[in-house]
């Protein structure tokens, strides 16, 4: 596919991204000519800047990689704080922010989870940017 091509529809959109997501499938980006892993997909590998970037099926399990706990979110979610956020290594590359269903305490680095999927809340919707309002929320939870 050539970038004259690329609509909101590809996966390499963040829209494409989180449709395929709503459908239950995460996808990520591989870069063809380094390798690299894009989580969401994107048009152009910020590993070596190639447009040659396929889309393929990532696994929904993983490790901790790193995490923190938000003390002071946006207004619509002051009363989930805090909660935990982490950068998750997926199983097969690639790595992926998300929210943790578990107390900061209760998370390590190295811990495994599995990617879930839900409708945003009223609250999500809130905070939500217009053409965000529909696409689903993803949470790490512990394995």
């Amino acid at each position: 596919m050539t970038d004259g091509d690329l609509d909101a529809a590809d996966p390499r959109t963040l829209p494409g991204f989180f449709d395929a997501l709503a459908d239950g499938e995460l996808l990520g980006g591989v870069c063809a000519d380094c390798g690299q892993v894009l989580l969401p997909p994107r048009p152009a590998c910020y590993g070596c800047g190639s447009r040659a970037v396929d889309v393929e099926p990532r696994s929904r399990e993983g490790q901790v990689f790193s995490y923190t706990e938000v003390h002071t979110p946006p207004p619509a979610f002051e009363a989930d704080a805090p909660y935990t956020v982490a950068v998750v290594e997926l199983a097969d590359g690639g790595r992926l922010l998300g929210r943790v269903a578990a107390d900061y305490a209760d998370v390590a680095i190295g811990a495994s989870v599995e990617l879930t999927v839900h409708e945003p809340t009223a609250a999500e919707r809130e905070v939500a940017l217009d053409y965000e309002t529909d696409w689903p929320v993803h949470i790490f939870e512990p394995r």
